[in-house]
């Protein structure tokens, strides 16, 4: 490396600039609401802020799968929190999340109010609530937790790290991708490997396991996640290709990658989601269209 482009850290860390890169305006350091602003509220029980990012689709997929098996209790409004706008600093967003991130969820049932944030601790937080998608055996319940907590540990460095510096950064820099990309192979090996031993993440059934991994590792070996998957030759994942498909097969995954999904075609772009009918009636191709 060229000694004179060599960064050599100062002996306090100040913020003096901008960061640089697609996340410019909204990156700070420091926590708290940036300006006053009550969140919307629906009819149903729980309320969702989020966008169609991969942590966002773990919460609809859950709630859509929910919502297949029967329970009503599942119903939801999904309001949309353009992070690329801060409305995640609003002063409602940072009271159900200190920390500033998608997804939030509000439980108002019963005439209560429960918040709920990190997307793991949501999607524990529902399989309880409802008794789905967790094993109840003790030894099962814990290899999915087990398995649960392996992606909020590990995906940090997918989308952080390998997604940050590859697609994201104003500039292109060998070591941070080729280090990101090392972990990010590492981590896709370990799915693998784990899944010849059993159909899904935990065991035989779908589970929590499923729901948290495959928006970032599915959406990866599918190739809809940085236009990474050549790169990064995910095709020879062979086992994570399998399962990611066969998740994606399931009825329920299509809706949940269209609620509050912002990017892409119109017609499978659902701002908002307060009915089930709201996928057919008011996807964006159609109120392009009526408006």
């Amino acid at each position: 490396m060229n000694k004179e482009s060599t960064y050599i850290p100062p002996e306090v860390w100040e913020w003096d600039k901008p960061s640089g890169g697609a996340f410019e305006s909204i990156n700070k350091p420091t926590a708290g609401s940036a300006y006053d602003q009550k969140l919307p509220r629906g009819k149903h029980p729980l309320q969702l802020y989020s966008q169609g990012t991969p942590n966002g689709v773990k919460i609809t997929l859950m709630l859509e799968e929910l919502l297949a098996l029967g329970h009503e209790g599942a119903e939801y409004d999904a309001w949309l929190c353009r992070i690329n706008k801060g409305e995640q600093f609003s002063s409602g967003f940072v009271e159900i999340n200190p920390n500033s991130k998608i997804p939030a969820l509000l439980d108002q049932s019963n005439g209560k109010e429960q918040r709920v944030f990190e997307s793991g601790a949501i999607l524990l937080y529902l399989a309880e609530k409802f008794s789905e998608f967790l094993p109840t055996e003790l030894n099962k319940r814990t290899e999915c937790l087990s398995w649960l907590f392996w992606q909020m540990g590990s995906t940090p460095y997918l989308g952080g790290g390998f997604g940050h510096f590859y697609s994201y950064a104003p500039e292109k820099f060998q070591y941070p991708i080729d280090r990101y990309a090392m972990e990010t192979k590492r981590q896709l090996d370990v799915l693998d490997q784990r899944l010849t031993q059993t159909e899904y993440l935990a065991c035989e059934k779908f589970t929590i396991a499923d729901i948290a991994s495959w928006p970032w590792y599915g959406q990866l070996v599918l190739g809809r996640l940085y236009s990474a998957g050549k790169f990064l030759d995910v095709s020879s994942y062979k086992n994570v290709v399998a399962w990611a498909e066969k998740i994606d097969q399931r009825p329920t995954a299509s809706k949940a990658r269209m609620v509050n999904r912002i990017a892409g075609n119109p017609k499978f772009q659902l701002h908002e989601r307060h009915d089930a009918s709201d996928f057919e009636l008011k996807t964006r191709d159609k109120l392009d269209v009526s408006e």
